[in-house]
């Protein structure tokens, strides 16, 4: 037997309980405080680190029409909308959403849900959302239309899986398939991040040694040869390493002025069209990095869509979430292009393939999905293998940096060294 911590909420009076039980494996612990009239919100074995996302299994029922929305008699004005920024981050929101999914699906209807959420949330901006989306809630207002209000914490993709799960009466599963999307983006998200992560790492690492070294070394070893030379000419190697140490040590200030200068500058001209256009081109085609951008667009956009497909969203509407949600204004272009080709009456993959983006197996993996009706299917099974995809290139090319961030780092300090050992060379030969 296992012993389990758990939380859960009372079923009849939706209060919080925390405890533990004994049982051999997850899911019978689940099954036991069900028996005991709780929903469970996550369960661990004692001494592991806790998750916030339940493990139990979920009912079978599903909440009825009134989980849905309350019927409260007229509407009051609704409270204005609190937006907040990144505050609330995606991982606070994944968790909300599957908590969510676990209680509707339990059969507790969607207010009371909220403001069990509510009751436990510790950060003081996400509680007053989710207190403001109980509000629109209670005054009569679908849930839909409480997540309208907070454009900045929910967006499209969202709103509109809600609103198509609150129409056809499955909000439940449609918060579960919101929940799964939401963590298969991060873990996505992560990995390509975290790939990029070494590199930059390794050039901070580097430029601050070689700031050293032009700041506080060099100098020393400029008063030597400068000694011991007695006026001779030094190699023009050195010259140049000393001319670029002065230049940093005198203008220190003007130096990061310039570097600050060129980030912001750079930013800047990123948000222009013709900026935003240029990187995300080299994001998609750069040697070595342009692969793991590309595979991890497609399988951002093959799942999103897939997603809302599944969820009820209507094909044009999804289309135009999935390119609002791309992250690639060339992906956003061709799914644009697929739109107006969809909206004409054309199928999604001939356009598709038209555009010169997708790999050809990708458009071939969605018209058999097309023809055989099972297209959102399709969709998130192409997402799955290019997730796989991501894993590869994310391996394969953190193999490569680390080798090719070395050789960086041995070519600039192996200059300075070479730049500094010139003049000892001619100070042995003058001695000679």
């Amino acid at each position: 037997m296992i012993k389990f911590n758990y939380s859960a909420i009372e079923s009849a009076s939706g209060k919080e309980r925390k405890g533990s039980v004994e049982s051999p494996t997850q899911e019978q612990a689940s099954a036991e405080l069900k028996a005991m009239g709780l929903i469970p919100t996550s369960i661990t074995a004692a001494g592991a680190s806790a998750k916030p996302n339940p493990v139990a299994k979920k009912d079978e029922k599903k909440s009825s029409g009134s989980s849905s929305k309350v019927e409260a008699g007229p509407a009051k004005p609704k409270k204005k909308g609190i937006t907040f920024g990144r505050i609330i981050n995606n991982d606070s929101l994944t968790v909300f959403t599957r908590q969510l999914a676990t209680l509707v699906n339990a059969g507790m209807p969607i207010m009371r849900s909220l403001e069990t959420l509510g009751r436990q949330e510790k950060n003081p901006l996400f509680k007053e959302v989710i207190d403001s989306l109980v509000d629109n809630i209670r005054s009569g207002g679908n849930f839909s239309d409480g997540l309208l209000q907070h454009p900045k914490v929910f967006d499209r993709l969202y709103v509109n899986m809600i609103k198509a799960g609150e129409a056809g009466g499955v909000l439940g599963t449609v918060l579960e398939r919101l929940s799964r999307f939401m963590e298969k983006s991060e873990k996505i998200k992560g990995k390509v991040k975290a790939a990029m992560t070494y590199p930059v790492i390794i050039v901070f690492v580097a430029v601050a040694i070689v700031g050293a070294l032009m700041v506080f070394v060099i100098p020393q070893f400029e008063k030597i040869f400068s000694g011991m030379l007695k006026g001779q000419s030094m190699p023009a190697l050195t010259l140049a390493v000393l001319a670029v140490s002065n230049f940093i040590k005198n203008h220190i200030i003007i130096t990061i002025g310039v570097g600050a200068a060129g980030y912001f500058s750079f930013k800047a001209w990123h948000k222009t069209t013709k900026g935003t256009r240029t990187v995300d081109w080299l994001l998609l085609n750069a040697p070595g990095v342009g692969p793991l951008f590309l595979k991890s667009s497609i399988s951002r956009f093959t799942r999103t869509l897939g997603t809302l497909l599944a969820s009820g969203v209507p094909i044009l509407q999804a289309l135009l979430i999935t390119r609002d949600t791309s992250g690639n204004v060339h992906v956003a272009d061709a799914l644009n292009l697929v739109h107006d080709r969809v909206k004409e009456g054309d199928n999604v993959a001939r356009p598709l393939d038209s555009t010169n983006v997708f790999p050809s197996m990708v458009t071939s993996m969605i018209e058999v999905g097309e023809e055989t009706g099972a297209l959102p299917e399709m969709l998130n099974r192409v997402a799955d293998t290019y997730d796989d995809e991501v894993d590869n290139s994310v391996a394969g090319l953190t193999s490569i940096i680390e080798p090719v961030m070395i050789v960086f780092m041995a070519v600039v300090v192996g200059t300075i060294v070479i730049a500094l050992f010139l003049p000892i060379v001619k100070i042995i030969q003058t001695l000679s």
